[in-house]
């Protein structure tokens, strides 16, 4: 009878052991999946779409990241300082609202299998993350590789090693996030060693039956696109038409087999893999992703499929994070401008077991102050939508701006490449018209002779006589002379004229059909030449009233995040300088401290007012070595080391 207790015992243990910390979430996509930290819309998301988040009923946010873009060449592959300035903000807000977050290495191409040397990438950002994210809370997870594809399971799973060995030299208290081969599938969870590890969550995707799921998808090969319009759960009497482009593929294999595929019974077969491993491992297992994208699949079903997986997946104790929050596998109605109290699609939040917010009805009113297009950031409520197919646009660009921390640097972009700031919503700014506002900035060109057009671009409507229309006007060195100097440019929006559309491939001449009331986008484009050899630097960027001085209608007087800098000079001898910057008014500790973690020393302990500070240190009288300084204002806290060298 004891041992039976003694094993019983045991058992529930083992039980509390594998449970999880965080149950269900969404993946927060785009935000941090560009080609570089300079390329990153910061403002695209902010910590308002994390509280709402968690209002759902969300515990934790799976956050990809292009992380190896984000860094530089071998061997040291060194991140860009920028990216943790962004990344440290996301990090704050996710600790104070209790939100746990998953930074996932999404750097991978669908179309390219990972490299077998990938290890010399994994392994140095993954040691400059767990360094730099090391005493943070245990909110923060480290996932290694988002779906690692045509590599073998011994490979990748060795490769998986040595990065989980690399990390857990410096960083012992973060979980890591570890999944196998062939898209994190679950079909490859048995595969896995059974890693020298106890603080590790396994993780795999679930996007089955595929033929429903991907059903639209033009990414696949061959491309789902044609295809449409097929039911969740199968039923025979509402399966559409197969496309006759796809006959002889794997896509209508997949067709002829739906009846046995397409079944509740089905999908719970395939997620009980990934259950049997859980059990017979007895570890944490995490859907990092589920979905089904959006355009070509019934609602209705869509809700179904996402109900059933959902609770048997939560049924089986595995935690789950859906793909995606925004964009075409989200949770806002299809078409809509994915605004929270507007457009969420309700009943898929009700199938995916969250609280349902209530909803409003949008209206459209016209803008009747100033707008905010770019000052250090793009402004809020904005989509970047650029074009540049090669060349160089960056947002941050430090060296000399007009004003502020950052400014928009051009250059090397081909004709018709632009720099897209969409409106989201579309805005109506008749109003502004009418009361003479102007499109505001400052610009510095260098090439005498270059020009470039600015545009407003209208809403596309349903009528096919519609057009996106657009007004412009051309700067050329008439507004400003390209001597590599700063100039401030006012163009009154009744200035720009009517130019025509091009849509479908085609040019339509201008019909007087442009609507003031149904902006789209804003638009600076390189229409006459390319920019080779061209540099231009925009900075300022607003639309305001003409008697405005040029920063009083603008909305955000203070720097637009807090940061850190590291100090300078470092390494140092006796005396360096500390920088940061307050967003707003904030009572600050600027504070020192040996690596035993110590205080050595308290900088500033008092009321400061939004600015970028800055402090000077006199470590003549400590030891040489490594110490660490530490900024507290307000919720924000960030730490930096320094090295004292006599």
């Amino acid at each position: 009878m004891i041992r039976l207790w003694v094993v019983l015992l045991l058992f529930c243990i083992s039980f509390v052991q594998a449970e999880q910390v965080f149950k269900r979430g969404v993946n927060l996509t785009g935000w941090l999946q560009k080609s570089g930290a300079h390329q990153i819309h910061f403002t695209q998301f902010s910590k308002q779409d994390l509280i709402e988040i968690k209002s759902l009923g969300c515990d934790v946010i799976r956050l990809p990241i292009n992380l190896h873009a984000m860094a530089g060449d071998a061997p040291d592959h060194t991140i860009d300082p920028l990216f943790f300035y962004f990344l440290d903000q996301i990090v704050s807000w996710a600790e104070e609202l209790q939100l746990h977050l998953i930074l996932d290495n999404h750097s991978f191409d669908p179309s390219i299998d990972t490299d077998p040397n990938i290890g010399d990438v994994l392994v140095p950002v993954w040691q400059q993350l767990a360094d730099h994210y090391k005493e943070r809370s245990t909110y923060l997870y480290y996932e290694i590789l988002n779906e690692p594809h045509g590599i073998s399971d011994l490979t990748w799973n060795t490769i998986q090693k040595t990065v989980i060995e690399a990390i857990r030299k410096i960083d012992q208290k973060h979980t890591i996030i570890i999944g196998p081969t062939e898209w994190n599938s679950y079909d490859n969870l048995k595969y896995m060693p059974a890693y020298d590890d106890t603080n590790l969550i396994y993780t795999f995707h679930f996007y089955d039956p595929f033929l429903f799921t991907h059903q639209g998808a033009n990414w696949t090969d061959p491309s789902m696109a044609p295809l449409a319009g097929v039911p969740f759960p199968y039923d025979p009497a509402r399966m559409p038409t197969f496309p006759a482009e796809l006959n002889g593929t794997w896509v209508q294999s997949n067709f002829d087999n739906y009846s046995d595929d397409g079944t509740i019974s089905h999908v719970k077969a395939l997620i009980d893999i990934a259950v049997e491993f859980q059990m017979t491992r007895n570890i944490r297992l995490f859907c990092g992703e589920l979905g089904v994208y959006i355009p070509n699949s019934p609602d209705t079903d869509r809700q179904i499929w996402y109900e059933v997986v959902r609770q048997y997946l939560e049924e089986k104790n595995i935690a789950w994070t859906t793909w995606d929050y925004k964009g075409e596998f989200g949770l806002f109605k299809a078409g809509s401008n994915e605004l929270f109290d507007y457009d969420l699609n309700i009943p898929l939040i009700k199938a995916l077991g969250l609280n349902p917010p209530e909803q409003k009805t949008f209206e459209l009113i016209p803008d009747s102050t100033g707008i905010k297009l770019y000052g250090d950031f793009i402004g809020p409520s904005i989509n970047e939508v650029s074009w540049i197919s090669q060349g160089r646009l960056d947002y941050y660009y430090e060296n000399n701006p007009h004003h502020g921390q950052y400014c928009i640097y051009w250059t090397g972009v081909p004709q018709y490449g632009s720099i897209g700031l969409q409106f989201s919503p579309y805005k109506d700014l008749s109003l502004l018209v009418n009361k003479g506002y102007v499109i505001d900035f400052w610009v510095r060109g260098d090439s005498p002779g270059s020009r470039i057009d600015l545009h407003f671009i209208d809403t596309k409507t349903s009528d096919p006589a519609d057009h996106p229309w657009r007004m412009h006007m051309e700067v050329a060195d008439n507004f400003a002379a390209w001597d590599n100097q700063w100039h401030h440019i006012r163009i009154p929006l009744s200035g720009f004229t009517e130019e025509g559309s091009w849509d479908n491939n085609r040019w339509y001449l201008p019909q007087g059909d442009f609507d003031w009331a149904a902006v789209d986008r804003f638009e600076i484009v390189a229409e006459y030449h390319n920019l080779n050899n061209i540099q231009f630097w925009f900075d300022d960027l607003y639309i305001l009233h003409p008697d405005s001085d040029g920063f009083s209608d603008k909305s955000d007087p203070y720097p637009a995040l807090y940061q850190l800098k590291q100090n300078y000079p470092n390494p140092f001898n006796s005396l360096t300088t500390i920088e940061f910057t307050l967003p707003r008014p904030e009572y600050t500790t600027l504070k020192i401290f040996d690596i035993l973690g110590a205080e050595v020393a308290t900088l500033v302990s008092d009321n400061l007012q939004a600015d970028v500070h800055k402090y000077q240190f006199d470590g003549s009288k400590l030891a040489s070595g490594v110490y660490c300084y530490q900024v507290t204002a307000g919720e924000f806290r960030n730490v930096k080391k320094m090295i004292l060298i006599k």
